[in-house]
């Protein structure tokens, strides 16, 4: 209903209590003051200012008017600076997401060293799926995230571009007391009287799956726990192993052995996913997630 620019102008009359020092705070001619109120309390249904001899006067509307607009222009302000900041790469929000063990520690590491290198920057964090962090990326939602190509690949996106990150090798959960816990690398023929901890549901084809058959036998039997604290408990419990990625050593419990594997193919691959026109601050947390794998290295 009301334009900024005569927002702007109704405060600066309201505040010097004339229309002629309101002309020249704005380098407006006093008549061009007087049609803009006159045309602002059309808008308004009725007259904003008492005429006195000398000036003028916040009237009962005008002086709600006036609260609102002195809102209103606060917030159109704040804005401003917000997206000047947030362009030049200096702060502002910063929506990233990450599959959830990215989130353990390689995204958690990043982050903190960008709190510490850009502590304006506030970071929205987000936690799902790579089909659902893809989706969020071209829909505007995000503005990075990690995200693997396992189990089915990675998923195309429009206007959202990918670069390789890392791999992530899968190892395996033992408990402590287990024969082969304190072995070196381990065949998954070893294994193949276990019963296996896993996670995906339905008919879908699983890395673990497919291991087994690489190594010529199928799993025992399958313990389908959703969650990882679930599947850690089961382990030292003695009731199964389970394939850890790498990216969750750091979260299993000290009951348990993390032992590495013989297969190669027991891997997946990490990728840092940008929108086409990325905000600095994203760039700049993109370098130090690489910076994050390569001191793993």
């Amino acid at each position: 209903m009301f334009e900024n620019d005569a927002l702007r102008l109704f405060v600066t009359v309201a505040e010097s209590g004339s229309f002629t020092e309101a002309a020249a705070r704005l380098n407006y001619t006093q008549s061009a003051v007087s049609r803009r109120i006159a045309a602002l309390e059309q808008r308004s249904g009725g007259a904003l200012f008492d005429r006195l001899p000398r000036g003028v006067r916040l009237n009962p509307a005008g002086r709600t008017l006036h609260r609102h607009a002195l809102e209103v222009l606060d917030r159109l302000a704040r804005a401003e600076r917000e997206l000047a900041v947030l362009h030049a790469g200096l702060g502002g929000l910063l929506h990233v997401g990450a599959f959830a063990t990215a989130n353990i520690s390689l995204v958690p590491g990043a982050l903190r060293a960008l709190r510490d290198a850009r502590p304006e920057v506030e970071v929205v964090a987000a936690e799902g799926t790579t089909d659902t962090l893809m989706r969020r990326l071209s829909d505007g939602a995000l503005d990075l995230a990690v995200v693997s190509d396992y189990p089915s690949g990675l998923p195309r996106a429009d206007g959202v571009t990918t670069t390789v990150l890392c791999e992530d090798e899968l190892c395996v959960a033992l408990p402590r007391g287990h024969r082969l816990a304190g072995t070196g690398r381990i065949d998954l023929r070893e294994l193949r009287d276990e019963a296996w901890l896993q996670s995906a549901y339905g008919d879908r084809p699983t890395m673990l799956a497919d291991a087994c058959v690489r190594a010529g036998f199928s799993p025992r039997k399958i313990i389908r726990i959703a969650e990882w604290t679930g599947k850690f408990g089961y382990v030292a419990a003695g009731l199964g192993v389970a394939l850890v990625p790498s990216l969750a050593a750091r979260a299993v419990p000290g009951t348990l052995a993390v032992c590495r594997l013989t297969d190669p193919a027991l891997r997946r691959t990490l990728h840092v996913a940008l929108p086409s026109a990325p905000l600095p601050a994203a760039l700049e947390l993109r370098d130090l997630l690489r910076a994050a794998v390569d001191r793993e290295e």
